[in-house]
C-alpha cells in the first residue's frame, strides 16, 4: 500500500486560487473550495493523501517539522523562516503560478522616500509581518540603531507617525502608492510556491502529488536567498522625530471593526470612511485634534504602551496577552465597551475522555510523563495557563490561525477562542476550560503625561464611551 501524504493547504485570500489549481490539476479536495471550517480534508482517497489547512505562516514550520510532506503557501513566508533558520529542512519544489505580488522595503512621501535617506534618522523604527526579513534588511544595510516592530498586518498603515520603514507585500509600486507608502527597495518577488520536506522527499514517493502541480515554468531558484541592500552610506545630518499635537486613537480593522463601529455611533462618534465596507487606514474623525488610525488589534497594546498611541480600541484579549508578555507594561484597559465577546477556552479532541482539565492532565501525564503540546495564537497567554495549571513539562506551539486543526496531531490541547462552538464541533473538538471572556475595550497608557487641548479630547473621548 503507498505511503500517506500529508499535504498542508492555505486558508485566507490563497484559499480559492488554490483549489482552482487542485481541481485542474486532478487532485480537488472535497470541501476546501467551498471554504469549509473543518480543518481537516480527505483527499482523492482516504488511503493515499489526507489535507490540512493552515494559516500560510504556519506551513514552512509544519513542512519544515516533517508534520506534513508538501505544503503550498507563498515563497515569501518560506524566506521569512529561512532568513532567521537557514538550515530547516524544506525545498522549494515549483512555482505553481498564482497569488504573484513582491516583497517591498517602503517608506512614506516626504518623510523617507529614498533608502539613502534611512541613516539620516537617530532610530529607524522598521514595522513588518516578515520580522525576520526585517532584521536581515537593516543588519545588511548597516543601520547603526533600529527597532523591528513585529506586525500583524497592515503594516502599510505605520509610516510615518509609527515606522519609518515597513517589509510588506504588494502587487507592484503602485498598489504601494495607492496605500500611501513609497517604494524603496524591492527584496524579492514572490508568489505561491509547493514545498516538500527534505526528508520526505528522498524517502516517500510523492509523485502522485508533486507530478500533476509541477507547472512548465519549475524553479527552485527564486526560492533561494534574499536580495538585500548594501550597506547604506552615513549622513551626520539626522532628521528629527515627528512631533504632534493631537491625540492619537487605534482602531481595529478585521472581525472586531463591527462591534466597534456600533460602539460609536452609540456615543456620537462615528468616522467618516470607518465600517463602510472599505478600508480607509486614517478615516477623518470629525473631532478637532483627534487623529485616527485603523490597525490590527493585536499591534494596539505595544503601541499604546510606548506612547506612539495614546488610545486604542481593542480586544481584552490582545491586551492581557501583551501583558502575560510583558507584566511592567503600562498599557491598562479604561473602559470595558461590552461587546463582541466569546470565551478563550482549553480545547481538546473530542477522542479525549476528560471532561475537565486536571483529568485531561492526570491521562497525559501517565502516558510516560510525556510533553504536552499546546498550541495558541496567543502564546504568553498560553505560557501563562499553562504555568498557572501546573502543566509541568510543556510545548507552547505559536500558530497564526486556522488552529482547530491541530488538535490532536499536531497539539495535545489547544487555547481557542469559542463564541457559538459551531467550528470546534465541526472539528471534533470539545471545551473543557474557560481561562476568560473576552471583550471589546478602550486602552491607554497609566503613565501618559497629557496637557492642554490633547487632555481635553482624552477627557471628553473616554466619558463619551463610559456612558455607553
Amino acid at each position: 500500500m503507498p505511503a500517506m501524504i500529508k499535504l498542508a493547504l492555505p486558508a485566507g485570500d490563497l484559499r480559492s486560487a488554490v483549489a482552482v489549481l487542485l481541481d485542474s490539476a486532478g487532485l480537488a479536495i472535497e470541501g476546501y473550495g467551498e471554504g469549509s471550517r473543518a480543518y481537516r480534508l480527505p483527499g482523492r482517497s482516504r488511503d493515499v493523501l489526507t489535507a490540512r489547512v493552515f494559516r500560510e505562516k504556519d506551513i514552512p514550520i509544519q513542512v519544515a517539522l516533517g508534520n506534513y510532506d508538501l505544503g503550498i503557501c507563498s515563497i515569501a513566508w518560506v524566506k521569512e523562516m529561512r532568513a532567521r533558520f537557514p538550515g530547516q529542512p524544506i525545498v522549494p519544489l515549483s512555482d505553481l503560478g498564482v497569488a504573484q505580488a513582491a516583497v517591498w522595503a517602503a517608506g512614506a512621501p516626504g518623510h523617507c522616500d529614498r533608502l539613502e535617506y534611512l541613516p539620516r534618522l537617530r532610530l529607524v523604527r522598521i514595522a513588518s509581518e516578515y520580522a525576520n526579513i526585517a532584521e536581515a534588511f537593516a543588519r545588511s544595510a548597516r543601520l547603526a540603531r533600529y527597532r523591528v516592530q513585529p506586525v500583524w498586518g497592515a503594516a502599510e498603515a505605520y509610516p510615518p507617525e509609527d515606522a519609518d520603514c515597513v517589509i510588506v507585500t504588494a502587487a507592484g509600486e503602485s498598489q504601494l502608492r495607492e496605500s500611501g507608502a513609497q517604494p524603496l527597495f524591492k527584496l524579492f518577488d514572490s508568489s505561491a510556491w509547493l514545498v516538500a520536506n527534505a526528508t520526505a522527499l528522498k524517502t516517500k514517493n510523492l509523485s502522485s502529488v508533486t507530478g500533476p502541480l509541477k507547472s512548465s515554468a519549475t524553479s527552485t531558484a527564486a526560492g533561494n536567498g534574499l536580495r538585500l541592500p548594501g550597506p547604506l552610506p552615513r549622513n551626520a545630518a539626522e532628521r528629527m522625530p515627528m512631533s504632534r499635537d493631537t491625540l492619537r486613537l487605534a482602531v481595529p480593522d478585521g472581525h472586531q471593526q463591527r462591534h466597534v463601529v456600533e460602539a460609536l455611533r452609540a456615543a456620537d462618534l462615528a468616522f467618516d470612511g470607518y465600517g463602510d465596507g472599505g478600508t480607509v487606514r486614517r478615516p477623518p474623525s470629525g473631532v478637532d485634534g483627534l487623529d485616527v488610525k485603523v490597525i490590527r488589534p493585536h499591534d494596539m497594546p505595544a503601541l499604546v504602551a510606548t506612547g506612539e498611541m495614546d488610545l486604542a480600541i481593542t480586544g481584552r484579549d490582545c491586551l492581557l496577552e501583551h501583558r502575560y508578555a510583558f507584566p511592567s507594561s503600562p498599557a491598562i484597559e479604561l473602559v470595558d465597551l461590552e461587546r463582541g465577546q466569546y470565551n478563550l477556552s482549553a480545547v481538546v479532541s473530542e477522542d479525549l475522555s476528560a471532561t475537565t482539565i486536571d483529568e485531561a492532565l492526570g491521562q497525559w501525564r501517565g502516558e510516560n510523563k510525556r510533553l504536552i503540546r499546546v498550541a495558541a495564537e496567543f502564546p504568553a497567554t498560553a505560557d501563562h495557563y499553562a504555568r498557572s495549571r501546573h502543566f509541568w513539562r510543556y510545548q507552547v506551539i505559536p500558530i497564526a490561525g486556522a488552529s482547530e486543526g491541530f488538535v490532536p496531531e499536531d497539539a495535545d490541547l489547544l487555547i481557542e477562542g469559542t463564541e457559538t462552538g459551531k467550528t470546534i464541533a465541526e472539528n471534533r473538538l470539545k471545551v473543557i476550560d474557560l481561562l476568560y471572556r473576552s471583550t471589546t475595550c478602550v486602552i491607554a497608557n497609566r503613565n501618559a503625561e497629557l496637557s492642554g487641548n490633547r487632555r481635553r479630547v482624552y477627557d471628553e473621548f473616554v466619558a463619551a464611551l463610559r456612558k455607553l
